[in-house]
C-alpha cells in the first residue's frame, strides 16, 4: 500500500445481485487511513451484505474494491485470509460457534493471523473485556451469554490486535449504556493510529455523540449508495 493511498476503495462497483441481494447499481466509496465513513441502512440484511461486499466476499459483474491496495478479485485464498486478518468486524448476526466457549471465539480469528504468544493474546482479550465492562473472558458458550454480554464480546473480538479497518454493523440496541464512552474511546484510538472506520448504523442516534468526528456520511438504499452532508 503507498502512502495516501485510500485504505479502502469501491469504484463503480456493480454486485452481483443473485449472491447478494444487492441492487446491480454502481457503488464508489473511498476511505483513508483514519477515516470514519457512516452509513446509514435501516435494512440490516443489506447492511451485512454491504458489509460482505466491501470485505471482498461478493462475486462483482463489474468494478473492483480494493483494501489496503489489493483487489479482492485478483487474490487467492491464502492471501484473501490474510487480508482479512487485517479487518475487525461486528456482525450483526454475530458469527458465533456455540461448540467453543466465547473466549476462543473472541481469540481464534486473532491467533490464526498472529504469531503474538499465547498468553499475550489471552492478556490482551482480557484487558479488552474489562474495558468493555466484562468482568474477564466469558468462557460460556456464546448461546449461554445475555445479549448485552455477547454485544461486549463482539466488541471485544472487533478490536483484538491492530486491525487496519473497523467494519461496524449497528449493534447500538444491544451494548449497555455505560459501554458506549469506552467504545467511542477505542474507535479514537485506533483511527489515530491509522484504522479506517466503516460504521453502518440504523438510526442518527447510534453515532450522534461521534458526529463531529465522522469524515463521510451516506445512505444506502435499494438503489445504492448516495453521499449525505455530515452536519
Amino acid at each position: 500500500m503507498t502512502a495516501n493511498a485510500p485504505l479502502l476503495e469501491l469504484r463503480d462497483v456493480m454486485p452481483s445481485f443473485e449472491e447478494s441481494g444487492l441492487m446491480p447499481a454502481p457503488y464508489n466509496l473511498r476511505i483513508m487511513p483514519g477515516e470514519c465513513a457512516v452509513i446509514d441502512c435501516r435494512d440490516v440484511e443489506r447492511a451485512a451484505m454491504f458489509a460482505d461486499l466491501c470485505t471482498g466476499m461478493v462475486s462483482l459483474t463489474q468494478g473492483s474494491i480494493k483494501f489496503m491496495g489489493l483487489d479482492w478479485s485478483t487474490l487467492r485464498d491464502r492471501q484473501l485470509n490474510a487480508l482479512r486478518g487485517r479487518i475487525g468486524r461486528i456482525s450483526r448476526h454475530g458469527g458465533w460457534l456455540d461448540m467453543f466457549g466465547t473466549h476462543l471465539n473472541i481469540m481464534l480469528p486473532h491467533l490464526y493471523h498472529t504469531t503474538d504468544p499465547f498468553d499475550n493474546v489471552v492478556r490482551h482479550a482480557t484487558e479488552l473485556g474489562y474495558r468493555f465492562g466484562l468482568p474477564g473472558l466469558p468462557i460460556s458458550a456464546p448461546d449461554r451469554l445475555s445479549g448485552a454480554d455477547l454485544a461486549r464480546a463482539a466488541c471485544v473480538r472487533a478490536f483484538m490486535g491492530r486491525p487496519e479497518l473497523l467494519v461496524l454493523e449497528d449493534i447500538s440496541d444491544m451494548l449497555p449504556e455505560e459501554t458506549a464512552l469506552p467504545f467511542l474511546e477505542m474507535l479514537t484510538a485506533a483511527r489515530d493510529r491509522g484504522c479506517g472506520v466503516l460504521w453502518l448504523v440504523r438510526s442518527a442516534a447510534a453515532w450522534r455523540e461521534y458526529r463531529k468526528a465522522v469524515n463521510i456520511h451516506m445512505r444506502l438504499l435499494d438503489e445504492g449508495l448516495f453521499s449525505m452532508r455530515v452536519v
